[in-house]
């Protein structure tokens, strides 16, 4: 079995996503960042459409599913968010 890995534009993107996602969570638990800002928020949703482009070209189902989830989820977090701000 052998396994051949191409290093083209949408893994390079799938790469930065991971690693703006990765960042972010560690960020988080350092506390250098709030779960509920938006700077945390920005940083899945943009991390997540990344990856999600990465999967357009290599499609993975379930890793689809998650990246959408995820971008779902820090779009909500970011309009409640901004609600409250405005507020």
């Amino acid at each position: 079995m052998s396994i051949h890995i191409t290093i083209d534009w949408p893994m390079i993107v799938g790469l930065i996503g991971m690693l703006v996602t990765l960042f972010a969570y560690f960020l988080l638990q350092a506390r250098k960042l709030g779960g509920n800002g938006i700077v945390y928020q920005l940083m899945n949703a943009l991390g997540s459409a990344a990856i999600i482009v990465s999967l357009i070209y290599a499609f993975n189902l379930p890793a689809m599913i998650l990246e959408i989830a995820w971008l779902a989820i820090s779009i909500y977090g970011i309009a409640v968010g901004r609600r409250q701000r405005v507020q």
